[in-house]
């Protein structure tokens, strides 16, 4: 199972928190120690963590740099990032301290020429951050819709060099309400690309559920809140 869960580590004011639906004021610190944090899933042996830079996400780019950069050198796995990366630039200063995987989803809907820069410079390095909220593709932090569903989106890129996709359920994000199956079976169904799942996880249970239908789950609230105990996991 540590092959399959992604340990996410969410960054604000360089403190590792966890927000509710993904609303800037509903925010929890989990610690003050991000870099401890990582080298703590260095330690139980994940492949794989998620960094969610959520100072960028909301609009200040590369606050969090320094912490990242940290959490690099203590992490010896695959390092994802993601919120705010809404420029080729932004991009290539993550790849110069070592981040493998670059998350994108604003500039995809927005921007999709910026989008395809990127898909140019670091093809299958990209993940399409597909963020769903009320059954459309939210951007900008997830304050905004788009003119897309979540199947659409992912249809328009599935053909290009992107790594896959990362889908979140954003109205379960942060609640440990548990998952709910059938996006990923939709989603698995239009795409040919890696899917990994994220939002609402709550127990060692959902995990178990998409086994097998996608590629990864990103657990963020489980683990924090010790939901997940990951002394407990194979």
């Amino acid at each position: 199972m540590k092959d399959f869960l992604i340990p996410a580590i969410d960054l604000r004011d360089g403190k590792v928190v966890r927000l509710y639906k993904g609303e800037e004021e509903k925010v929890k610190v989990y610690s003050n120690n991000p870099e401890e944090i990582a080298k703590l899933f260095e330690d139980f042996g994940f492949k794989r963590i998620h960094v969610v830079d959520l100072d960028g996400a909301f609009g200040n780019t590369l606050k969090n740099l320094e912490v990242i950069k940290n959490i690099r050198k203590v992490f010896s796995g695959v390092v994802q990032v993601g919120g705010g990366l809404r420029d080729l630039q932004t991009l290539k200063i993550f790849d110069e301290i070592g981040i493998d995987l670059f998350v994108v989803g604003t500039v995809a809907v927005k921007s999709p020429e910026v989008f395809q820069e990127m898909l140019d410079s670091f093809p299958g390095r990209v993940v399409l951050s597909v963020d769903s909220k009320g059954g459309v593709v939210s951007v900008a932090g997830w304050k905004e819709g788009s003119p897309y569903t979540p199947d659409e989106l992912a249809k328009l890129y599935d053909e290009k060099p992107i790594w896959g996709y990362l889908y979140t359920v954003v109205e379960k994000d942060g609640t440990l309400e548990g998952i709910d199956v059938e996006p990923y079976v939709k989603l698995k169904k239009v795409v040919k690309k890696p899917v990994l799942a994220s939002g609402g996880v709550a127990s060692i249970e959902d995990l178990k559920k998409l086994k097998g239908l996608v590629e990864g789950v990103v657990v963020g609230k489980a683990i924090y809140e010790g939901k997940i105990k990951l002394e407990e996991l194979e």
